[in-house]
């Protein structure tokens, strides 16, 4: 069953649903070894950063962003 999310607003389609962070961003055309990615959920003010050996659980409706690796979440 396909999921579909958003990197950066981008939406994207997949079936697996447990996928390393750095495949994440190679799909967003982005390079993993210059940036994070970090998932924004409803309920919490400070996004979930991975880094790029993470494994990342997608739920539908999920959504990511890139951050630049030298960038803080505050």
């Amino acid at each position: 069953m396909s999921v579909y999310f958003t990197i950066n607003g981008r939406t994207y389609e997949t079936t697996e649903r447990w996928q390393p962070a750095a495949d994440l961003l190679r799909l967003a055309g982005l390079d993993p070894g210059c940036h994070d990615l970090a998932e924004l959920r409803r309920h919490r003010p400070i996004p979930v950063r991975y880094g790029f050996r993470d494994m990342v659980g997608i739920r539908r409706g999920a959504r990511f962003v890139s951050l630049n690796d030298r960038a803080d979440v505050i």
